[in-house]
């Protein structure tokens, strides 16, 4: 018995959802960071579950790539984190100016 593409669209849906709606709605920048990642997982369950629909291993490949981009997208930003917690004692995005023009 296999699981319909249709459930995996729909959970990948929810999970984008969910991290669009993270980051446009909170205003912390370690909460708005795991938004993103939320997005690019579900992006990648897109990418899984169309290559086995399509019996195909590129999509899988490209959810490789996608996750080594992804751990070093999140060693630069923790670190961004941690250089403006150090300078702002804070993580409220509200309260940094400094990313302003």
């Amino acid at each position: 018995m296999t699981v319909p593409l249709s459930y995996y669209l729909v959970l990948s849906g929810i999970m984008f959802l969910t991290g669009v709606i993270g980051v446009l709605l909170r205003r912390n920048i370690i909460i708005i960071l795991l938004s993103i990642e939320l997005m690019l997982n579900a992006t990648n369950i897109n990418f899984v579950a169309f290559s086995h629909y399509f019996h195909n291993v590129a999509g899988q490949v490209f959810v490789f790539f996608t996750l080594t981009v992804a751990a070093a997208e999140v060693a630069v930003g923790l670190a961004i984190i941690i250089a403006l917690y150090r300078a702002k004692s804070t993580i409220n995005i509200d309260e940094f100016q400094l990313l302003k023009w």
